[in-house]
């Protein structure tokens, strides 16, 4: 382990994080945004790409400077407006985004423009607009806010690296609170060349029967979720964000069984503490059966239920998974569309998030409630 790991891992294993979510807005294929129902009415799609439930978004932004941003930039910043709404919080301390693909809408119209082109005469706009700050730098803009800003492209490990910063400045007392999300959409460039690496599903399927599909391959996903975080409690806060660890290739199921265990022992706890557990099955039973060996083992006995039938597939889903976390904290009610059987779990003290992408970047999130 290099020094800048260890220092990491020394970090997140000796902070008492108190970090508390105050409120959270999801723009997600389902109907997840604004005062809607908790996932009471699930939304079926039968292929391999879901899309996001947009909202009308001249309720958030301007009609000028709205027809100027491209979708993924509509999304995050209304999902981010709609999250400082309902914490009734007007400029946050700190705006941080995780994004793996960024504004690839805009970097793909770019790119053909200098083809089709030849190179001359090309409009600024999408260049300007294809870096992944942009969601983070247009929320800013619009909410005037001179504070931290700072967006992570570091693929499965985004949205991950984004709540550690968060966490590390609310620890710190930089910020009082930060406004932290996770962003990635699917396009028609990303998801011809995923198809091509062999990343979707071949045949059809209905997205809630995604799980119990035990084939190669899942569906494609995208999604906006944003979290409005701070240091201290207050009266309606929907969940505590007590961790959040990241692992890269772990070996085999001793190390990641290894993981998770160390990551609760830094918060002294055992699995017998976790009352719930959330994993990023996505219906590729290559991917899948990660999670399987792991319920014969440190999560057996567990009750455990899945996202990703819901949004799909993306770099930063687990912001999803997330979201589902704190709301399940807030209402007490397990949403049955998330493969729980009953709509109420007796005890519910602590959720335990636990997905990969790809088997590559791994990620535990520790949640409890506020």
């Amino acid at each position: 382990m290099d020094l800048a790991a260890t220092v990491h891992l020394y970090y997140f294993q000796n902070c008492k994080m108190a970090i508390y979510i105050r409120s959270t807005s999801a723009i997600s294929p389902q109907k997840t945004f604004g005062k809607v129902p908790f996932l009471e009415d699930p939304i079926v799609y039968t292929g391999n790409r879901l899309k996001n439930h947009e909202p009308d978004y001249t309720g958030y932004i301007d009609a000028k400077p709205l027809r100027r941003m491209s979708r993924i930039i509509k999304m995050g910043v209304a999902a981010a407006l709609e999250c400082l709404k309902e914490a009734g919080e007007k400029v946050p301390g700190a705006i941080i985004t995780g994004t793996a693909l960024g504004c690839e809408e805009d970097t793909g119209i770019f790119l053909s423009s200098i083809i089709e082109q030849q190179e001359e005469l090309l409009q600024p706009t999408p260049f300007i607009q294809s870096t992944h700050n942009t969601v983070g730098a247009q929320i800013a803009l619009l909410l005037n806010c001179h504070s931290y800003n700072n967006t992570f492209a570091h693929r499965g490990f985004s949205f991950e690296n984004a709540l550690q910063d968060a966490i590390m400045l609310l620890n710190e007392k930089e910020a009082s609170t930060v406004l932290a999300g996770g962003i990635d959409e699917i396009t028609d460039i990303n998801y011809t060349i995923f198809t091509r690496f062999g990343l979707y599903k071949q045949i059809p399927v209905s997205n809630l029967d995604l799980i119990n599909s035990e084939t190669k391959g899942t569906i494609a996903g995208e999604g906006s979720v944003f979290f409005l975080l701070g240091n201290q409690p207050t009266t309606d806060d929907h969940a505590q964000l007590e961790g959040v660890s990241t692992y890269y290739k772990p070996v085999d199921r001793n190390e990641r069984e290894q993981n998770i265990l160390s990551f609760l022992a830094s918060h002294d706890l055992s699995i017998e503490d976790i009352d719930l557990v959330i994993t990023g099955r996505n219906g590729d039973y290559r991917s899948d059966a990660l999670f399987n060996e792991l319920d014969d083992s440190v999560f057996k006995n567990k009750p455990t239920i899945n996202y990703k039938q819901l949004c799909g597939e993306y770099p930063t889903s687990s912001s999803f998974a997330l979201w589902l976390a704190a709301n399940i904290m807030k209402t007490g009610v397990v949403p049955p569309v998330t493969g729980h059987k009953s709509g109420s779990i007796e005890r519910l003290k602590r959720i335990l998030i636990y997905n990969h992408y790809l088997n590559i970047h791994h990620s535990l999130m520790l949640v409890s409630s506020a």
